[in-house]
């Protein structure tokens, strides 16, 4: 089970450090964007985010 959890956040890391590698400065466009949002919207997309991944799990598993 452990292992599984930290393959898992291992994965996490590797893909989100893909795009400030390939593209950095399109991601720091992305944080300028993200700190002007009121925190309504960022709640959304967060909750978003997990619901796919959430549903993403739930197929796969």
């Amino acid at each position: 089970m452990w292992t599984e959890l930290l393959s898992a956040v291992a994965l996490v890391f590797i893909l989100e450090g893909i795009l400030p590698f390939v593209n950095p400065n399109w991601m720091k466009r992305v944080f300028l964007e993200a700190s002007q949002m009121d925190n309504s919207t960022l709640r959304f997309i967060g909750v978003s985010c997990m619901l796919i991944g959430v549903v993403m799990l739930y197929i796969v598993r």
